[in-house]
């Protein structure tokens, strides 16, 4: 069930599954498919049938090799790029989105690839990834968050060994560090997703949205603030 070029789109039972579908270049991330995923997001956001989403990468070589340098570096300027970006903030929309989010990665997870999985809420991986922000190394800074995102779940020593010296970290690294929760086979990693995906869904779509707005908006706040937050989530959720 798919009409987009550079994406495919499918619901199995309910579960959105979105599949990054440029595998002749390493499911590179260019203007179309940051385009489509904006669409998709935002329409498995709004789908009533829809109680969790996964992420994929079409091909045996990588999730997302990061942003299409034959195309990104051809805009008119960096300024221009970002005004673009936040006409069309796919990371922000990511983040925001009330419904579990899975990312199913292997292979090469690169740049603005691993972003996206950053924005994630579960990140499942074969034991053949590379994990890599090669930013620096070009002259830029990451443009989907890496920067904050990074440290927040790996920790700044892990987020300064690969923000500032360009660190590729496999899928082991991966585990230690708590980047990526699970790894699997590459012959399993959609079982699991689906398995995990499927126990998400079942659970009452009042208290997954409650759950993930304490999670990610009390991260940011002193402890006193988070368990007000918390409290007021939950006597929401209980309708009292």
């Amino acid at each position: 069930m798919s009409s987009f070029s550079t994406i495919k789109y499918d619901k199995i039972d309910n579960i959105a599954d979105i599949c990054l579908n440029r595998p002749e270049v390493l499911n590179a991330y260019n203007t179309q498919m940051r385009d489509e995923i904006y669409q998709i997001i935002g329409a498995a956001e709004e789908d009533s049938e829809v109680k969790a989403l996964i992420i994929r990468g079409e091909g045996d070589r990588a999730f997302c090799s990061g942003a299409d340098l034959t195309e990104f570096g051809t805009a008119p300027s960096m300024a221009i790029a970002r005004q673009v970006r936040w006409e069309r903030d796919v990371w922000g929309l990511l983040w925001a989105i009330e419904k579990p989010v899975i990312a199913a990665l292997h292979g090469y997870v690169i740049g603005s690839g691993l972003e996206m999985a950053l924005l994630c809420d579960f990140r499942i991986a074969t034991n053949d990834c590379t994990f890599r922000l090669p930013e620096a190394n070009l002259g830029m800074l990451p443009a989907a968050g890496g920067s904050q995102t990074l440290s927040r779940i790996a920790g700044v020593p892990i987020a300064s060994s690969m923000l500032l010296a360009g660190y590729a970290m496999n899928s082991e690294e991966a585990i230690r560090s708590g980047l990526v929760h699970k790894i699997v086979s590459g012959d399993n990693i959609m079982d699991e997703s689906i398995e995990l995906a499927s126990k998400l869904a079942n659970y009452p779509d009042r208290s997954m949205r409650a759950m993930k707005h304490a999670i990610r908006k009390g991260i940011d706040l002193p402890l006193e603030s988070g368990l007000d937050l918390e409290l007021n989530l939950a006597v929401a959720c209980n309708g009292e």
